[in-house]
């Protein structure tokens, strides 16, 4: 089911043809055969898609993405959530594409849906410009829908269509908006019972101050929106873990790399900033935690 928002106030299968067959004296060859054929072909289409993989290692995928997979794990990162290529999976506030660039075309190949859910554009010319480009670069994987996550919009997607909910260092920027508890709930909103919500997120140590404002959040602050949402948490993953990562950084996590801050947001950078020792630890410590819906959410049980 497509969900797609207005491009102009909003930033971030295919037609079954009837055919009639020849008529045979083969009682086989019945209308009740149709579903087991059409099953066939679903199947098959699955089972041809790419793998993860290969989407990770295609040219296709921009070389400055493809840069940061030491960090960002995408193949085992995507596995430990469970995502198949026939999903319908909602990508939350999906920046400039890094991940979009691979779900997209293994969603696409695959017979599965993706949805780009954006931030709201405004009168930001700069946002308009950046969602523009966005969806340019994002033609390429066939009808991918955008839809908005913001303090005010409706919701990620329809109630109750999505199989997967990701998003990737974006809960400090929902708590510091103070609507994070609200893009939870648009979340299970969005997805069938028994459906996943993926969450990667810069992580502070549980013995510090709460601090989304350096972009770093606890581990159990994220636990505890998303169970008050509604959410089962069913584990968690070292997969994007770095130990080298203190989260005190004097530009909070943008002073790491890919941003590698060396002044204020909107201040001239510094060219007496010391930037290597944060090159060399790398980019963040990320938790990464999986959820469910439970599967007889709202009275209903999963297909």
């Amino acid at each position: 089911m497509k969900y797609t928002a207005s491009i102009l106030a909003l930033l971030m299968a295919g037609t079954l043809a009837a055919c009639s067959a020849e008529t045979t004296d083969s009682a086989d060859n019945t209308a009740a055969d149709s579903a087991p054929a059409q099953e066939t072909m679903d199947t098959e289409t699955t089972a041809q898609a790419p793998t993860l993989e290969e989407i990770v290692s295609s040219d296709q995928r921009p070389a400055e993405y493809a840069a940061r997979d030491q960090y960002r794990n995408p193949v085992e990162t995507l596995e430990f959530f469970g995502i198949e290529p026939d999903m319908t999976v909602v990508e939350v506030w999906p920046g400039g594409g890094w991940y979009a660039h691979i779900l997209a075309p293994y969603l696409e190949q695959g017979g599965g849906d993706y949805i780009a859910a954006g931030f709201e554009i405004g009168d930001s010319e700069r946002a308009r410009q950046s969602f523009e480009s966005f969806q340019s670069a994002m033609s390429e994987y066939g009808d991918v829908d955008f839809t908005v996550l913001s303090a005010n919009a409706d919701g990620v997607a329809p109630e109750g269509s999505a199989d997967m909910v990701l998003t990737f260092r974006n809960v400090h920027n929902w708590m510091s908006g103070g609507f994070a508890d609200k893009a939870f709930e648009d979340f299970y909103a969005a997805l069938k019972p028994g459906g996943t919500l993926g969450v990667v997120e810069h992580r502070l140590p549980e013995d510090r101050a709460e601090d989304a404002e350096g972009g770093y959040v606890k581990e159990s602050a994220v636990i505890a929106m998303a169970e008050a949402a509604g959410f089962q948490f069913v584990e968690a993953s070292e997969i994007n873990a770095n130990p080298a990562d203190t989260a005190d950084h004097p530009f909070g996590v943008w002073t790491l790399p890919p941003n590698s801050r060396s002044s204020n947001y909107g201040e001239d950078p510094d060219p007496e900033f010391d930037g290597s020792k944060y090159l060399e630890i790398g980019e963040s410590d990320r938790m990464t935690l999986k959820f469910s819906k439970p599967v007889t959410a709202d009275g209903a049980m999963l297909e």
